[in-house]
């Protein structure tokens, strides 16, 4: 247990990150392949994960690490439960949540490739009983999570961790005006990959569970992803016997195991039922280990899983609209400005998930993040461990001093939607400044910068009256830069080393504006709300 601003956290957290690098990848600044001395700016990265476990409360982890076609690093960090004494191990299983998508969008096409669906069909082909104005969206409207369809998670009567039938899902949105005419925007919604689901297996001829598991689980081997329902067969859990049965029975050496998740209620930490996350589907109710995840990324970049190639450009680049409007997502995947790099990150009942891929040839990167305690962005940590292996994979700005996360878009487009979130949140929005258009007017030169300055008096005055010196730094100010390859990064000074300078003592309001922070950054840089 770990008491972070007068609130007491306890959770557990699991991460898998991937590696995958080809032999002639080999550059000046970069490490070289199978380096044991992995740091970014003089912090390894297993100190870097003891830092994050302990500011969040983090009772354990564990981590793999792929150098394709190898996993040369593989280990478990703590526990796996709160109140029991499983430890979080290379077989542990964790709801992966959103990254289901990833599953789905991978069956679709190879029905597709077997000629057993066609993605340009409307989905009432393969699913009876629609509302009619959602019958003509196109499957690949609701792959590109184009279809305007409202999300049943928003709905009033959606409870997590109630159990639900696809037709009861559906029912709790049918009735509700869409978001918009499918195929001019693009909104994430879980009810678009729970149609998905239902045509998988319309056209496959079986259940979404078995066909994702003839079709990818057992031929990737990958005996630690399964289902909530595949636990009682598949799983190990010692049922209380503390661990004594691996003394005779071989599956509970390193067993495979599901983590507990837990969910954050005012500020004790309650465990949630693992059948939570199973009405979530097609869009979030996998659940697997690091390794396993780990190979399945290896999966993803080749033939393995989708075989023809113009298949697989399709699933792993961002969307074009009808209007002609690129919108830099698909499946679930985001992609930034760095070429070739895609992320899928997202929230369930107990769980957080966090997977991105480096797939530029200079670069063949992955990162994998499970947790399980929901609400968690995990994206900071990720872009720093990929850091540690790759220098130029990150911003190359100190994440100890400066929190920095990629945008999905130009420096001008998230400046408006940076605006637009703190206007929605009824925080003023003082000045914003464009260097970038300063540097011009005086003939210079400066790549795209501009600074958001905003806060809220009350807030800021609380802060000054611990520490006047701190009014060098408030009000607050969100910079918007785009660096020398392109990518667009949103910086913001560290509340907590904020705090540290001034000696501010007020910790439960530095927390509170650490965690506005980071949701307003979070919203106006990706393209899906989670």
């Amino acid at each position: 247990m770990t008491r972070l601003g007068g609130v007491r956290f306890c959770s557990v957290f699991v991460v898998a990150f991937c590696i995958s690098a080809a032999s002639s990848l080999a550059q000046s600044n970069d490490k070289a392949r199978g380096n044991p001395a992995l740091s970014l700016r003089g912090k390894y990265v297993d100190q870097r994960i003891a830092e994050f476990m302990e500011k969040n409360g983090v009772p354990g982890l564990a981590m793999a690490i792929v150098q394709a076609p190898y996993i040369p690093r593989s280990a478990g960090y703590g526990r796996a439960s709160v109140t029991d004494d499983e430890l979080a191990s290379t077989r542990t299983m964790w709801n992966i949540g959103p990254m289901t998508q990833g599953f789905t969008a991978v069956a679709v096409f190879q029905l597709y490739e077997a000629g057993k669906l066609d993605i340009r069909d409307p989905v009432d082909k393969y699913v009876a009983n629609l509302p009619t104005a959602w019958g003509k969206t196109t499957l690949l409207e609701l792959l590109q999570h184009a279809s305007g369809i409202p999300d049943y998670r928003a709905s009033p009567n959606f409870k997590d961790g109630q159990s639900y039938k696809p037709a009861d899902l559906i029912a709790l949105v049918a009735d509700k005006p869409a978001l918009f005419k499918a195929g001019t925007d693009v909104r994430m919604s879980a009810t678009d990959f729970l149609l998905l689901g239902l045509a998988i297996e319309r056209a496959g001829g079986m259940s979404f569970h078995d066909y994702v598991t003839r079709n990818q689980i057992e031929p990737l081997k990958l005996h630690s992803t399964m289902f909530v329902e595949d636990f009682a067969a598949k799983s190990f859990r010692d049922s209380g016997q503390k661990h004594s049965r691996f003394k005779s029975e071989v599956p509970y050496v390193n067993p495979v195991e599901p983590a507990v998740g837990y969910k954050d209620i005012q500020g004790k930490l309650a465990a949630i039922d693992a059948r939570a996350p199973q009405s979530l589907f097609a869009f979030g109710s996998m659940w697997s280990s690091a390794e396993d995840i780990s190979a399945w990324d290896i999966g993803l970049a080749g033939s393995i899983l989708v075989k023809r190639e113009e298949n697989r450009a399709l699933i792993y680049k961002p969307t074009k609209l009808a209007n002609g409007t690129v919108v830099p997502a698909m499946a679930g995947w985001e992609f930034t400005r760095h070429p070739g790099f895609m992320e899928i990150k997202g929230s369930s009942p107990g769980f957080s998930a966090y997977l991105s891929r480096f797939t530029d040839p200079g670069d063949l990167v992955c990162v994998t993040l499970l947790v399980n305690k929901e609400g968690l962005d995990l994206t900071d940590l990720a872009r720093d461990i990929a850091a540690s292996y790759k220098a130029d994979l990150g911003s190359g700005v100190s994440s100890e001093e400066i929190v920095s996360q990629e945008s999905k878009y130009s420096v001008d487009e998230t400046t408006s939607r940076l605006q637009a979130v703190l206007k929605a949140r009824d925080v003023p929005v003082f000045a914003v400044f464009d260097h970038g258009g300063n540097a011009q007017k005086v003939e210079m030169q400066l790549r795209p910068t501009k600074v958001v300055v905003f806060g809220n008096p009350k807030v800021g005055t609380k802060l000054m009256q611990d520490s006047q010196a701190a009014a060098l730094d408030l009000p607050l100010r969100l910079s918007i830069w785009e660096d020398a390859r392109g990518r667009v990064w949103v910086s913001h000074r560290s509340m907590e080393g904020l705090a540290a300078e001034f000696g501010i003592r007020d910790a439960a309001t530095v927390a509170a504006l650490e965690r506005m922070m980071e949701g307003v950054v979070s919203r106006a840089a990706n393209v899906y709300d989670y």
